[in-house]
């Protein structure tokens, strides 16, 4: 949604926003689900008891016919493999350790080069994130990879806890569904056609838990999605003064790995158990945890490398590495050899879970570390990566808090930003945080990296609270 679009949407009465949410929501039900979900659902759950022999079976087929596709009709990589063979390099390209990592910047430089000939990116699902350094990428699926995905979570995510799409449940995510410079409640949209109560994650001060809380209550939710920095500004709100939080079912962290910490409060105020979930929009990776606490990576999503640091060498079980991953669900955007920009290890195959499924396990995720910003009014805002989200030419972007009244934005500029480019990552900046904080916005060479070369999207220089809202994020995204 543009500025202009935007500023419209929030001038609305909130009855139309409501209406506006939920026309978007008929929209999205439409690409998930369609008259196959039940059976998406059913096949995935069976998936669930197979043996390391039979995914081996399985994955070593798809790759190799994801892998024929890319190299032949998807021009990024046929134009690579021309230029080998040119050079004289023989390499056969169904072997995936003869293909080389695919950087982030690679797909942000080109990204409809990666789409298939024989698909049309107008007719497919558009999705924009920033990933995990505030650089847009632009990644396109066909109807049937969205719903399979969707079918996935559905299965993995929901019903192993018990619940199911056709649940009420409330979301705290990034979209500004409300001005950030409300004051009075509601501080959230209803999405009818999904049961969602979409809840702003701009609006978390102590003064407004109350109100969230009741609409929570009211609206009869059954889950909680969310940033774990939101879901934990909730919970701290309704513990420290003394509020009856409606008992949910179970809480999901996405985005935003939990520690132990968090679980607890999140658990204490709703009185439910907190599920993680790991993903990324590109999904050449997924994984969810089950009720034993152990993470299962969903093998139908992509094939997954753990390779050493500086090395192509994959680095034994349980030891971690860069994660690397191959789309096998998404074939019509295929990204090889995908250096996802997290670390993990991998469980033993095959291993015994006491949840009974002999799903993979994955181990150990390791992504970038975070701050979370506090406004003047007490308001806490984790995720920021929406602000980077619309084509806009930036590399890379760093939010750095100097001040509780003010903020710094570091931009690595690509070709063609400019002045309104500028002014858009301020403004857009400002509408998440409100009047009460100066936004400064400066163009920089390069964006210096931490420990182990980590790149950090957000960074507070203020004390840090008592609390713990301060988390390790990763590049989560699975979203029911």
């Amino acid at each position: 949604m543009n500025d202009t679009v935007l500023a419209l949407y929030h001038a609305l009465p909130a009855p139309v926003r409501t209406g506006v949410a939920s026309a978007r929501g008929a929209y999205l039900r439409r690409w998930r689900y369609g008259p196959d979900a039940e059976t998406l659902v059913a096949e995935a759950i069976e998936r669930e008891s197979w043996s390391p022999e039979q995914w081996r079976s399985w994955q070593e087929d798809r790759l190799s016919r994801v892998l024929h596709r890319a190299a032949t009709q998807v021009p990024y990589y046929r134009r690579q493999w021309e230029e080998r063979r040119r050079r004289g390099d023989r390499s056969s390209w169904e072997r995936v350790e003869n293909w080389p990592i695919l950087p982030k910047a690679r797909v942000r430089e080109n990204p409809r080069a990666f789409v298939a000939e024989d698909c049309d990116p107008r007719r497919m699902y558009h999705e924009h994130t920033s990933g995990t350094t505030g650089t847009p990428l632009h990644l396109w699926q066909t109807r049937q990879t969205v719903r399979r995905w969707f079918g996935l979570v559905e299965a993995r995510v929901q019903r192993w806890s018990g619940v199911t799409r056709f649940d009420r449940w409330s979301m705290i995510g990034g979209q500004l569904v409300v001005p950030v410079s409300r004051t009075r409640p509601p501080f959230w949209v209803v999405n009818r056609p999904m049961r969602q109560l979409y809840l702003s994650s701009y609006h978390l001060a102590p003064t407004n838990v109350a109100s969230y809380l009741e609409a929570m209550r009211s609206y009869g939710v059954t889950y909680l999605l969310g940033y774990a920095s939101s879901m934990v500004a909730l919970a701290q709100g309704a513990l420290e003064q003394g509020l009856q939080a409606p008992v949910l079912k179970v809480a999901f962290n996405n985005a935003e790995p939990l520690s132990p910490s968090q679980r607890q409060r999140i658990t204490a105020a709703f009185g439910c158990p907190v599920r993680d979930t790991y993903g990324m929009a590109e999904i050449v990776c997924g994984a969810s945890e089950c009720s034993s606490g152990a993470m299962h990576l969903w093998p139908e999503a992509g094939f997954v490398e753990i390779l050493g640091e500086a090395s192509e060498q994959s680095c034994p079980l349980g030891e971690s590495g860069r994660l690397i991953g191959t789309s096998l669900l998404n074939a019509d955007m295929p990204l090889v050899r995908y250096a996802v920009g997290d670390r993990a290890a991998l469980g033993v195959p095959g291993a015994p879970c006491s949840c009974g499924r002999r799903l993979p396990e994955l181990r150990l995720i390791e992504g970038r570390s975070d701050d979370v910003l506090v406004t003047p009014e007490g308001r806490l805002i984790g995720r920021l990566d929406p602000v980077f989200k619309a084509d806009l030419p930036i590399r890379e972007a760093q939010i750095v808090q100097e001040a509780l009244n003010r903020v710094r934005v570091k931009i690595v500029p690509a070709g063609g930003f400019d002045s309104d480019a500028l002014a858009s990552v301020q403004h857009r900046l400002q509408q998440r945080l409100g009047s009460s904080i100066e936004v400064v916005v400066e163009t920089v060479a390069e964006i210096p990296r931490g420990p182990g070369g980590k790149f950090r999207a957000v960074i507070s220089l203020l004390p840090k609270p008592s609390a713990d809202f301060s988390t390790p994020l990763a590049s989560s995204d699975v979203r029911p």
